[in-house]
Protein backbone atom coordinates (compact mmCIF):
# COMPACT_ATOMS: atom_id res chain seq x y z
CA UNK A 1 0.00 0.00 0.00
CA UNK A 2 1.11 3.19 -0.79
CA UNK A 3 -1.55 5.38 1.23
CA UNK A 4 -0.21 7.15 3.88
CA UNK A 5 -3.42 7.44 5.97
CA UNK A 6 -3.69 3.43 6.23
CA UNK A 7 -1.68 3.14 8.99
CA UNK A 8 -4.06 3.27 12.35
CA UNK A 9 -5.88 -0.17 12.77
CA UNK A 10 -6.22 -0.76 9.28
CA UNK A 11 -7.07 -3.87 7.67
CA UNK A 12 -7.83 -5.82 4.40
CA UNK A 13 -11.06 -7.02 3.97
CA UNK A 14 -11.71 -10.13 1.53
CA UNK A 15 -13.47 -9.36 -1.46
CA UNK A 16 -15.23 -11.49 -4.06
CA UNK A 17 -15.78 -9.51 -7.22
CA UNK A 18 -15.82 -12.09 -10.35
CA UNK A 19 -15.97 -9.14 -12.70
CA UNK A 20 -13.10 -7.38 -11.46
CA UNK A 21 -14.72 -4.06 -10.77
CA UNK A 22 -13.50 -4.01 -7.05
CA UNK A 23 -10.29 -4.68 -5.51
CA UNK A 24 -7.73 -4.24 -2.84
CA UNK A 25 -10.36 -3.23 -0.14
CA UNK A 26 -9.22 -1.79 3.30
CA UNK A 27 -11.26 -0.81 6.38
CA UNK A 28 -9.93 2.60 7.65
CA UNK A 29 -11.14 2.74 11.70
CA UNK A 30 -9.27 6.29 11.56
CA UNK A 31 -12.22 7.50 9.77
CA UNK A 32 -15.45 5.92 11.00
CA UNK A 33 -18.43 7.61 12.38
CA UNK A 34 -21.16 6.78 14.33
CA UNK A 35 -23.47 4.91 12.19
CA UNK A 36 -20.84 4.01 9.07
CA UNK A 37 -17.74 2.42 8.65
CA UNK A 38 -15.52 4.37 6.09
CA UNK A 39 -13.26 2.15 3.24
CA UNK A 40 -10.46 2.51 0.42
CA UNK A 41 -10.54 0.58 -2.36
CA UNK A 42 -9.93 0.46 -5.73
CA UNK A 43 -12.38 0.67 -8.16
CA UNK A 44 -11.60 0.21 -12.04
CA UNK A 45 -8.15 0.55 -10.60
CA UNK A 46 -8.21 3.64 -9.36
CA UNK A 47 -8.77 4.13 -5.45
CA UNK A 48 -11.94 5.67 -4.36
CA UNK A 49 -13.52 5.73 -0.87
CA UNK A 50 -16.27 4.21 0.79
CA UNK A 51 -18.77 5.28 3.30
CA UNK A 52 -21.18 2.18 3.98
CA UNK A 53 -23.30 1.72 7.34
CA UNK A 54 -22.22 -0.16 10.12
CA UNK A 55 -23.01 -4.11 9.85
CA UNK A 56 -25.84 -3.86 12.58
CA UNK A 57 -27.19 -0.92 10.79
CA UNK A 58 -27.23 -2.24 7.51
CA UNK A 59 -30.24 -3.86 7.16
CA UNK A 60 -32.51 -1.46 9.08
CA UNK A 61 -34.85 0.30 6.51
CA UNK A 62 -34.46 3.81 8.56
CA UNK A 63 -30.72 3.91 8.48
CA UNK A 64 -31.19 2.74 4.83
CA UNK A 65 -32.91 5.62 3.94
CA UNK A 66 -30.48 8.39 6.46
CA UNK A 67 -27.53 7.12 3.88
CA UNK A 68 -29.77 7.36 0.89
CA UNK A 69 -30.52 11.20 2.12
CA UNK A 70 -26.97 12.03 3.07
CA UNK A 71 -26.02 10.69 -0.79
CA UNK A 72 -28.62 13.36 -2.42
CA UNK A 73 -28.07 15.81 -0.23
CA UNK A 74 -24.07 15.84 -0.79
CA UNK A 75 -24.15 14.73 -4.43
CA UNK A 76 -25.23 18.11 -5.69
CA UNK A 77 -22.22 19.83 -3.46
CA UNK A 78 -19.11 20.94 -5.44
CA UNK A 79 -16.69 23.21 -3.72
CA UNK A 80 -12.91 22.64 -3.69
CA UNK A 81 -12.66 22.01 0.00
CA UNK A 82 -15.30 19.59 0.04
CA UNK A 83 -14.25 15.55 -0.47
CA UNK A 84 -16.56 15.01 -4.09
CA UNK A 85 -19.39 12.44 -3.55
CA UNK A 86 -19.24 10.26 -6.97
CA UNK A 87 -22.18 7.67 -6.73
CA UNK A 88 -23.58 5.54 -4.55
CA UNK A 89 -23.12 1.61 -5.42
CA UNK A 90 -23.68 -1.67 -3.83
CA UNK A 91 -20.17 -2.86 -3.21
CA UNK A 92 -18.64 -6.73 -2.38
CA UNK A 93 -18.07 -7.00 1.11
CA UNK A 94 -19.16 -3.68 2.14
CA UNK A 95 -22.95 -3.53 0.66
CA UNK A 96 -24.71 -0.41 -0.45
CA UNK A 97 -22.14 2.53 0.05
CA UNK A 98 -21.38 6.39 -0.74
CA UNK A 99 -18.70 6.49 -3.28
CA UNK A 100 -16.31 9.79 -2.50
CA UNK A 101 -12.60 10.74 -4.29
CA UNK A 102 -9.84 9.53 -2.54
CA UNK A 103 -8.83 12.21 -0.63
CA UNK A 104 -4.56 10.93 0.12
CA UNK A 105 -3.77 12.80 3.34
CA UNK A 106 -4.24 12.86 7.06
CA UNK A 107 -7.14 13.92 9.49
CA UNK A 108 -6.11 17.40 11.34
CA UNK A 109 -6.77 15.24 14.49
CA UNK A 110 -3.77 13.28 13.54
CA UNK A 111 -2.03 16.18 12.78
CA UNK A 112 -2.71 17.09 16.13
CA UNK A 113 -1.79 14.28 17.57
CA UNK A 114 1.60 13.30 15.69
CA UNK A 115 2.57 16.95 16.25
CA UNK A 116 3.14 18.06 12.60
CA UNK A 117 1.10 20.81 12.33
CA UNK A 118 2.44 23.43 9.75
CA UNK A 119 2.26 27.74 8.88
CA UNK A 120 0.18 26.23 6.01
CA UNK A 121 -2.25 24.87 7.98
CA UNK A 122 -3.19 27.41 10.09
CA UNK A 123 -3.69 29.65 7.01
CA UNK A 124 -5.76 27.26 5.36
CA UNK A 125 -7.97 27.00 8.59
CA UNK A 126 -8.64 30.90 8.18
CA UNK A 127 -8.77 30.79 4.55
CA UNK A 128 -10.00 27.08 3.65
CA UNK A 129 -12.23 26.10 5.77
CA UNK A 130 -14.37 28.90 6.51
CA UNK A 131 -15.06 28.90 2.18
CA UNK A 132 -15.96 25.66 2.88
CA UNK A 133 -18.46 26.58 5.45
CA UNK A 134 -19.90 29.65 3.81
CA UNK A 135 -20.74 26.99 0.99
CA UNK A 136 -22.75 24.71 3.32
CA UNK A 137 -24.65 26.99 4.94
CA UNK A 138 -25.46 29.17 1.61
CA UNK A 139 -26.63 25.59 0.35
CA UNK A 140 -28.68 25.12 3.88
CA UNK A 141 -26.84 22.14 4.68
CA UNK A 142 -27.61 20.85 7.86
CA UNK A 143 -24.37 18.85 9.40
CA UNK A 144 -22.48 17.56 12.33
CA UNK A 145 -20.22 19.82 14.00
CA UNK A 146 -17.28 20.24 12.43
CA UNK A 147 -14.17 18.81 14.65
CA UNK A 148 -10.71 18.14 13.63
CA UNK A 149 -11.74 14.51 13.00
CA UNK A 150 -13.67 15.84 9.97
CA UNK A 151 -10.77 17.78 8.43
CA UNK A 152 -8.39 16.31 6.32
CA UNK A 153 -5.27 18.15 4.95
CA UNK A 154 -4.32 16.30 1.63
CA UNK A 155 -0.84 14.91 1.79
CA UNK A 156 1.26 16.85 -1.24
CA UNK A 157 0.22 20.32 -0.41
CA UNK A 158 -1.67 20.46 2.03
CA UNK A 159 -5.56 21.66 1.04
CA UNK A 160 -8.19 21.51 2.94
CA UNK A 161 -10.62 18.83 2.41
CA UNK A 162 -14.27 18.31 5.24
CA UNK A 163 -15.66 15.25 4.94
CA UNK A 164 -19.32 14.55 7.13
CA UNK A 165 -20.86 17.76 5.60
CA UNK A 166 -24.05 17.44 5.70
CA UNK A 167 -26.70 14.75 6.40
CA UNK A 168 -30.32 17.08 6.22
CA UNK A 169 -31.12 20.29 3.92
CA UNK A 170 -33.52 23.01 5.04
CA UNK A 171 -35.11 25.81 3.06
CA UNK A 172 -33.08 28.19 5.38
CA UNK A 173 -30.96 27.46 8.23
CA UNK A 174 -31.77 29.39 11.24
CA UNK A 175 -29.83 31.42 13.07
CA UNK A 176 -28.50 28.14 15.63
CA UNK A 177 -27.62 26.77 13.16
CA UNK A 178 -24.74 29.45 11.67
CA UNK A 179 -23.45 30.12 15.67
CA UNK A 180 -23.27 26.01 16.26
CA UNK A 181 -20.94 26.74 12.89
CA UNK A 182 -18.74 29.39 14.57
CA UNK A 183 -18.59 27.79 17.60
CA UNK A 184 -16.94 24.55 16.35
CA UNK A 185 -14.65 26.84 14.17
CA UNK A 186 -13.72 28.61 17.67
CA UNK A 187 -13.20 25.16 18.90
CA UNK A 188 -10.88 23.51 16.03
CA UNK A 189 -8.56 26.73 15.99
CA UNK A 190 -8.33 26.98 19.52
CA UNK A 191 -7.18 23.33 19.91
CA UNK A 192 -4.66 23.91 17.26
CA UNK A 193 -3.31 27.41 18.81
CA UNK A 194 -3.24 25.09 21.88
CA UNK A 195 -0.49 22.76 20.15
CA UNK A 196 1.80 25.23 18.43
CA UNK A 197 5.38 25.79 19.17
CA UNK A 198 4.25 29.64 18.86
CA UNK A 199 1.95 32.00 20.12
CA UNK A 200 -0.77 33.84 17.33
CA UNK A 201 -2.52 36.70 19.89
CA UNK A 202 -4.65 37.63 16.99
CA UNK A 203 -5.72 34.49 15.59
CA UNK A 204 -6.39 33.08 19.60
CA UNK A 205 -8.67 36.13 19.89
CA UNK A 206 -11.11 35.77 16.95
CA UNK A 207 -10.98 31.57 17.98
CA UNK A 208 -12.05 33.00 21.26
CA UNK A 209 -14.64 35.26 20.12
CA UNK A 210 -15.99 32.78 17.96
CA UNK A 211 -17.04 30.73 21.34
CA UNK A 212 -18.27 33.21 23.26
CA UNK A 213 -22.05 32.77 24.43
CA UNK A 214 -22.57 36.60 23.66
CA UNK A 215 -22.28 35.84 19.46
CA UNK A 216 -20.10 38.69 18.02
CA UNK A 217 -19.67 36.93 15.20
CA UNK A 218 -23.19 36.74 13.36
CA UNK A 219 -21.90 34.85 10.46
CA UNK A 220 -19.65 33.43 8.82
CA UNK A 221 -18.88 36.33 6.32
CA UNK A 222 -18.67 38.57 9.71
CA UNK A 223 -15.52 36.48 10.77
CA UNK A 224 -14.08 36.03 7.57
CA UNK A 225 -13.72 39.70 7.52
CA UNK A 226 -12.74 39.81 10.92
CA UNK A 227 -9.59 37.74 9.94
CA UNK A 228 -9.04 39.49 6.98
CA UNK A 229 -8.92 42.86 8.49
CA UNK A 230 -6.73 41.93 10.87
CA UNK A 231 -3.97 39.73 8.31
CA UNK A 232 -4.39 43.68 6.51
CA UNK A 233 -3.17 45.14 9.40
CA UNK A 234 -0.29 42.76 10.15
CA UNK A 235 0.59 43.15 6.12
CA UNK A 236 0.59 47.17 6.55
CA UNK A 237 3.02 46.89 9.98
CA UNK A 238 5.35 44.89 7.75
CA UNK A 239 5.57 47.21 5.02
CA UNK A 240 5.84 50.37 7.05
CA UNK A 241 8.53 48.07 9.11
CA UNK A 242 10.07 47.53 5.56
CA UNK A 243 10.20 51.28 4.55
CA UNK A 244 11.80 52.06 8.06
CA UNK A 245 14.12 49.76 7.38
CA UNK A 246 15.21 50.81 4.06
CA UNK A 247 15.26 54.02 4.82
CA UNK A 248 17.44 53.84 7.64
CA UNK A 249 19.54 52.26 5.31
CA UNK A 250 19.71 54.46 2.76
CA UNK A 251 20.53 57.19 5.01
CA UNK A 252 23.04 55.24 6.70
CA UNK A 253 24.54 54.75 3.13
CA UNK A 254 24.16 58.27 2.22
CA UNK A 255 26.11 59.23 5.30
CA UNK A 256 28.68 56.94 5.07
CA UNK A 257 29.66 57.78 1.12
Amino acid sequence: MSYSYISKGERQIPIDDPSGKWSELYLLPEWEEEFYDVYTVKKHGKWVMLKALKKEYADIPEYQAMLEKEFDIRYNLCHPNIVMVNDLEVVPSVGKAIITDDVYGYSLRRLIDEKRLTPKIVNRLQTQLLDAMQYIQENHVIHFPITPDTIIFTEYNENLKLTNVGYDQDRCLTPQNTISDIKSYGKVVNEVLDHLPTTLPKLRKIARKCEDDSHPYQSVADLQLDIERRSASQLFILVCAFIILMSTLLIWLTFRG
